[in-house]
């Protein structure tokens, strides 16, 4: 066996990061989350592909909560390893934020090989300071910015965690108050040697810049870190590693493990208000 990375080989490797195979069921998933995502659309004022630029796909959709405002907003970037799926979704991931009293915005970006993920995270970036700059027109609340995301949208996560506002957009240092990074990657190191990597293209210099673990940790903004107890050993260990390395660095993270949801079905659990992660992020925000 030729290792390489930790104990596995390619073969190894390649099936630590391969969701699908390891959740043969997870069709089921976006089959029961498609009539939840109209369900919420029909219930909740919102707004359909707010531009935040000039790409087709650089737009917000904005679920709304009753009453005037200035609500606190979530913002959600999804996954699919930077290269696959789409905001819409995961629309049904807005109920129980908006029921509880807050605004829920789910970002989306172009995707590899069209860009590249220094690309990614400018967007992602722009649409958190796009809904900054127009929280008033929307009754939100500019100083209650917080931001979710799941796989590769935990990533980014991060990144936006890690971003000079002020130098970016002439936003507040603080203008991202914290976030919730579920399942997600936080070394780029073994996704650059997986089977993804003929598509995702990841340059050495990428896995330098945008592996958040090789970062100088940000010690103001309030962090969960979430991952499913049946996920792969990998995704486990990539959210336990981070977290424990961003403590030891002198963050405030808070690991929160969902027992027995799979990489597909945490998702259940964020639609969920009476799971530990919706419980924890709506605190973070002060929302009950």
């Amino acid at each position: 066996m030729s290792v390489l990375f930790r104990d596995y080989d390619q073969a190894g490797l390649d099936a630590q990061y391969n969701n699908r195979e390891h959740v043969p069921s997870h069709p089921k998933y976006y089959e029961t989350w498609e009539p939840m995502c109209s369900e919420v659309l029909a219930q909740f004022d919102h707004h359909i592909d707010l531009k935040y630029g000039d790409s087709p796909r650089e737009g917000i959709d904005l679920i709304l909560p009753k009453g005037d405002g200035p609500h606190p907003v979530q913002l959600y970037i999804h996954g699919g390893y930077w290269m696959s799926r789409s905001k819409t979704d995961q629309t049904f991931l807005a109920r129980p934020f908006v029921e509880a009293g807050a605004a829920f915005g789910l970002i989306e970006y172009d995707l590899i090989p069209n860009v590249r993920i220094n690309d990614i995270v400018r967007q992602c970036r722009s649409a958190a300071a796009w809904v900054h700059a127009n929280a008033a027109a929307y009754n939100l609340d500019p100083n209650r910015i917080y931001v979710s995301g799941h796989s590769a949208g935990g990533h980014l996560t991060i990144m936006l965690s890690l971003t000079d506002w002020p130098t970016f957009c002439g936003g507040p240092t603080d203008l991202m108050k914290g976030g919730c990074a579920i399942s997600g990657i936080y070394d780029l190191t073994p996704i650059q040697l997986c089977y993804m990597q003929k598509t995702l293209d990841f340059s050495d210099e990428d896995v330098f810049q945008y592996s958040p673990i090789r970062m100088t940790a940000v010690p103001n903004t309030d962090l969960i870190i979430a991952v499913g107890g049946a996920e792969t050993y990998e995704f486990r260990r990539q959210s336990q590693d981070f977290n424990d390395n961003w403590k030891a660095k002198g963050a405030n993270c808070t690991f929160l493990e969902q027992p027995e949801c799979n990489h597909f079905s945490i998702l259940s659990n964020l639609a969920n208000a009476d799971s530990s992660m919706v419980e924890g992020m709506l605190r973070q925000m002060d929302v009950n």
